[in-house]
């Protein structure tokens, strides 16, 4: 069973620079204007992975009401997925369900 850590905290991109401010309604856990994350998690919010590698967004796919992003760490390969947040830049969005 996964332990979720409530941990909603400001950071700077490493993928495009930008200043991404809190989400206040849950916890960021990526940037919402190149949709980037960062592998930092074994559960979430626990900030206890080792790999630190880049998320790159690759495809995105409903849920519920909603869409997740799907990550694969350009470090581990390892695959991951995050619901999308509702100041995602729906441009971006827009480009990952198009590569379909």
């Amino acid at each position: 069973m996964k332990r979720f850590h409530m941990v909603d905290e400001a950071f700077t991109c490493e993928h495009c620079g930008k200043l991404v401010s809190k989400l206040q309604y849950t916890a960021r856990d990526h940037c919402p204007y190149c949709l980037y994350s960062k592998h930092v998690d074994i559960n979430p919010g626990d900030r206890a992975n080792p790999c630190q590698g880049l998320l790159r967004p690759i495809d995105i796919e409903k849920y519920k009401n909603t869409y997740k992003i799907i990550y694969k760490c350009d470090k581990c390969n390892e695959l991951h997925k995050n619901i999308m947040a509702n100041d995602d830049d729906l441009e971006e969005i827009i480009k990952l369900s198009s590569k379909k």
